[in-house]
């Protein structure tokens, strides 16, 4: 199916697709790699009078380190972030998921400004911010403001950001050397979107789990923080039976929605086997 007809904007800067978003408004909509946006459009479910394409603003794209922060440019591609040597040395996770996410054609058009803007519920990168505490940067009329990750997915394809702002920027905050992490996800066999996925991040104290950090995504309507399981897991060994215990509270709180699929009670227990895989994963890492 063909989208409906608009006109086509290429913005040259962040303030020249914010004055075009200020003057289209809710016509427009902002165009990264356009792995969300168009699919949406071909099928007319989204169609929007102007499009706005920021996918050539050379400023939103690459991997620097500040401090102990890495900072990520909105429109840094998946495969970018996977090949990373940065972030696979400061920030393990963050490769490991990108490499999860679609197929290559995917990964190398894709952005994970754009994936965690349009806010799929399904979508990889979802689970893994949760589980880092990254924070967002997004750049509006009335200048930059931050955003962080527990407060930034609303519901389904609902986020924080302002009708009139662009994302900019990922900033994740570098690994501990006693930080260990993981991703596993139950993938759809044609689309690899996660029916259910579950990011790790496990702090370690000695051989036990002074902390953990867990973020799911696929069984709901948004990505979620697994605070049962962060709770249960806290302060005990890093153990089979501790894993196992903890992982059974991955469904608490989780408002898990039945479709195409599977079931709810099927989700749950989705979310139970994986919390527990990659909590595992993540233990088991040197």
């Amino acid at each position: 199916m063909y989208p409906a007809q608009f006109e086509y904007h290429k913005a040259g800067s962040v303030k020249e697709a914010l004055d075009l978003l200020a003057k289209h408004k809710d016509d427009a909509k902002v165009l990264a790699g356009g792995h969300s946006l168009l699919p949406a459009m071909k099928l007319r479910l989204a169609q929007p009078k102007h499009v706005i394409d920021i996918g050539k603003i050379s400023s939103l794209s690459g991997v620097k380190e500040e401090g102990g922060t890495l900072v990520i440019g909105a429109l840094t591609t998946h495969y970018a972030i996977e090949s990373s040597a940065v972030l696979k040395s400061k920030s393990p996770l963050m490769p490991e998921v990108a490499g999860h996410v679609g197929d290559p054609m995917v990964r190398n058009m894709g952005t994970i400004g754009g994936s965690l803007a349009h806010a799929d519920p399904a979508a990889d990168w979802p689970a893994a911010v949760i589980a880092l505490g990254v924070e967002l940067v997004a750049e509006g009329p009335k200048g930059k403001r931050t955003i962080k990750i527990d407060d930034f997915f609303k519901g389904l394809l609902t986020t924080a950001l302002a009708d009139d702002e662009i994302l900019t920027e990922i900033r994740v905050p570098a690994a501990a050397a006693n930080e260990k992490s993981a991703y596993m996800k139950f993938p759809h066999p044609a689309s690899r979107f996660a029916v259910v996925g579950v990011a790790a991040v496990l702090t370690m104290d000695g051989g036990k789990i002074g902390k953990a950090s867990i973020g799911l995504t696929g069984a709901g309507t948004k990505a979620i923080r697994a605070k049962g399981v962060e709770a249960a897991i806290a302060g005990k060994a890093a153990d089979a039976a501790s894993i196992q215990s903890a992982a059974e509270k991955a469904a608490e709180g989780v408002d898990v929605q039945a479709d195409l699929q599977g079931s709810v009670e099927y989700k749950q227990h989705l979310l139970r086997v994986f919390a527990k895989r990659a909590m595992e994963a993540a233990a088991a890492k040197k």
